[in-house]
């Protein structure tokens, strides 16, 4: 059976020190720390007995001639020893060899994992931002910092790294920023950003041309229902920007848009207004169905917690805590390519159990990859 070849991905990663992998490879360490993952094992002591069991490894040795699991000592000590830039590098070219079609929408967001916040190892919180391909929801790269107060420079750096020609790059209110519209219209991107109260004139100016000449506006309302509670979303768009006095600040700027969201259940009813500029000439459906897919970063940071508990993952070596972020992402891409592939509406918590239970189901994960 042939299915998608993890190991030869990660064979060039660089270390802290000089290793000769004499005893263990480290290629080998990353390739079951994933497949762990695949699994929803959640941490390396997991992940180092169930891949010492009679079974697990003597299919480590067959399907990726991993001849010795190694003891959980070096298991961990190997993934001290991953530099995280090397392995994100890597992590960039599997996820390219990966995707099974061009990518068109990039939403950006930060991660705070906050059981570094409480630990004396870290002088700071550790901040992770993502760049996840939305549509797919594969995330394509990631980029540490120390902090939330950082991520503004740290998105930039990530977006430079990045091929991002001739994408939507959709983002929060905190990476509404002037500078960082100019990266990725300078990366021959487009950009849709949430207006906030970080840019209280530009939000005000734009909320009250919508509530004085809402006619002008190209509309569409959609509804919808779940787990009884009623959802109305209606988007107003406008490429006529001649009344904004911010126009020439923000370049290429070209639509202002606005969505209302209406919640009605049995006992409340709420809404609230959400105000977007880009670059891109976009309609009423593309505007919703953009902004909706930014969420798909804020779901695989749900999926972190609730598959992986990284929020409670309590590793003292900043490289360890880094590189299980990435390999677990690396293990939600591969499922969900799976998924994909096989159209399978089976949910990623259940189809990791399912590799669990069953190493043939792994197979068939990476088969369809």
């Amino acid at each position: 059976m042939e299915y998608i070849e993890i190991k030869e991905y990660f064979t060039d990663i660089e270390t802290t020190e000089n290793y000769s992998g004499y005893m263990y490879s480290v290629a080998d360490a990353i390739t079951i720390t994933i497949l762990g993952s695949i699994c929803g094992l959640k941490n390396v002591s997991q992940i180092h007995q169930w891949a010492s069991s009679e079974k697990v490894s003597k299919f480590l040795k067959e399907e990726f001639a991993i001849n010795a699991v190694p003891c959980y000592f070096w298991l961990l000590t190997l993934l001290k020893m991953i530099k995280p830039e090397s392995l994100n590098e890597c992590f960039v070219k599997f996820m390219e060899a990966l995707l099974p079609q061009k990518k068109k929408v990039i939403s950006v967001d930060g991660k705070t994992i906050r059981s570094t916040a409480k630990m004396d190892s870290y002088e700071k919180p550790l901040h992770i931002i993502s760049a996840q391909i939305s549509e797919l929801k594969m995330t394509l790269a990631q980029k540490t910092c120390d902090g939330k107060s950082n991520e503004i420079p740290t998105v930039k750096e990530l977006l430079n790294s990045l091929n991002i020609k001739g994408c939507l790059v959709v983002a929060d209110a905190l990476n509404c920023q002037k500078e960082t519209a100019e990266t990725i219209v300078k990366n021959k991107a487009d950009y849709l950003l949430c207006v906030k109260d970080n840019h209280r004139k530009l939000k005000k100016e734009i909320e009250e041309y919508i509530n004085q000449n809402i006619n002008k506006f190209e509309t569409l309302t959609i509804k919808e229902k779940n787990h009884g509670r009623t959802e109305i979303r209606s988007a107003y768009v406008i490429q006529d920007i001649s009344w904004l006095s911010q126009k020439e600040d923000w370049v290429k700027l070209h639509t202002i848009g606005a969505i209302h969201r209406e919640f009605i259940s049995k006992n409340k009813q709420t809404s609230e207004w959400h105000f977007y500029i880009s670059s891109r000439k976009l309609n009423a459906r593309k505007l919703l169905d953009d902004v909706r897919l930014e969420w798909s970063v804020e779901t695989m940071h749900w999926l972190l917690d609730v598959h992986f508990n990284e929020d409670f993952c309590r590793v003292e070596d900043k490289n360890v805590q880094q590189n299980l972020n990435i390999f677990r992402k690396a293990a939600l891409n591969i499922i969900n390519s799976f998924k994909s592939a096989s159209n399978s509406k089976r949910v990623i918590s259940k189809i990791m159990f399912d590799c669990l239970l069953d190493i043939d189901h792994i197979k068939l994960v990476l088969n369809e990859n």
